[in-house]
C-alpha cells in the first residue's frame, strides 16, 4: 500500500494492476469483438474503421506512459534492494552501490571486467579436469 501523497504514482499503480490483469484483457477482446459485429451494420465504413483506429490509438499512447512509470517505480526498487544487499554483504565491493548511474562507457569497462573474470573461473575447472584426466591415463 502506497502512503505517499503522489497521485499520479498512485494512480499509475492501481490502473497498472487493473489494466494488466485478465479482466482488461477480456474486456478488449469483448469491445473488438463488439466493434467487428457492427461492421456490417455500418457497411465496413471508414468512419467504423477509424473508431477503433482513434481508440487504440490513445488508449496505446496513454498506456506507454503507465508502463514507464510502473517500469521507472520497480527499476528503483530493485536497485535499492540490490544496494542494500550489497551494503549488507561484507565481501561484496560497496564501489558496485549506484552503478545504474555510471556512463554507458564505464559500463561497458565493467562489464569487460566482469566478463574477463568469468572466463577465467570457466577456464579453472577445465585445466583440473584436463589435468585429472592425464594422471587417470598415466
Amino acid at each position: 500500500m502506497r502512503t505517499t501523497n503522489d497521485w499520479f504514482g498512485q494512480f499509475a499503480a492501481s490502473a497498472s494492476g487493473w489494466l494488466g490483469s485478465k479482466w482488461a484483457f477480456a474486456g478488449a477482446g469483448l469491445v473488438i469483438v463488439l466493434w467487428a459485429a457492427m461492421g456490417p451494420v455500418f457497411h465496413f465504413s471508414d468512419t467504423w474503421q477509424l473508431v477503433i483506429n482513434t481508440g487504440t490509438t490513445i488508449v496505446t499512447f496513454l498506456m506507454v506512459f503507465l508502463i514507464q512509470n510502473t517500469q521507472n517505480r520497480d527499476a528503483r526498487a530493485i536497485n535499492l534492494k540490490l544496494n542494500e544487499l550489497i551494503r549488507a554483504i561484507d565481501k561484496a565491493r560497496d564501489q558496485m552501490i549506484d552503478i545504474e548511474n555510471l556512463s554507458d562507457l564505464e559500463l561497458d569497462e565493467l562489464q569487460a571486467k566482469y566478463e574477463k573474470i568469468k572466463a577465467e573461473c570457466e577456464a579453472r575447472p577445465r585445466k583440473a579436469s584436463s589435468g585429472e584426466l592425464a594422471d587417470v591415463n598415466d
